[in-house]
């Protein structure tokens, strides 16, 4: 069953601000696509927090699979931040709320929220919710306009990003 998830960076911090920050999520969606099984249906990175409307087979279990993500993109995100010195990031990341539980070198909330796609009308509620974000935070006029999100494949027929899966 499809599942609407919020990935959030701790603190909201605005870390997806170039081009090879979102390329280390959409490479990993991918990975996980061709790799786990995952199913994408619907997504969009904005600068500090990413949605997602994916399954998996039965034989992946989801939170598996995106604990896996987290773990794969925070490594490789946080070489980024190292190689481009962005030691403020760095900073506000170890000083968040995750070291005071004991977790270093995160850059995710622990959290994901999924929430179950319980029928067509819910669907379209969270995909209308995902196109509308990056509008709504005034990055695009359009929804589609927005390079990272499902939105220009549907609309534009563009699946330059990510290719999507049919929903069941």
């Amino acid at each position: 069953m499809p599942h609407f998830i919020t990935l959030t960076v701790i603190e909201w911090i605005d870390i997806f601000t170039k081009e090879e920050y979102f390329k280390v999520v959409i490479d990993s969606l991918n990975y996980c696509k061709k790799n786990k099984g995952l199913k994408v249906y619907e997504y969009v990175i904005m600068t500090n927090h990413v949605h997602i409307i994916i399954s998996t087979p039965k034989t992946n279990n989801l939170s598996q699979v995106i604990s896996d993500f987290k773990k794969h993109t925070t490594r490789e995100i946080w070489k980024l931040l190292e190689k481009d010195n962005r030691n403020y990031i760095l900073n506000l990341l170890n000083n968040s709320y995750n070291k005071k539980k004991g977790y270093t070198n995160q850059i995710w909330q622990r959290e994901n929220y999924p929430e179950l796609i319980y029928s067509d009308t819910f669907c379209l509620t969270k995909t209308t919710y995902i196109y509308m974000n990056p509008v709504k935070k005034g990055y695009v006029k359009n929804p589609e306009d927005w390079k990272y999100s499902s939105a220009k494949n549907w609309i534009n027929y563009d699946h330059s990003v990510i290719e999507l899966d049919k929903k069941e």
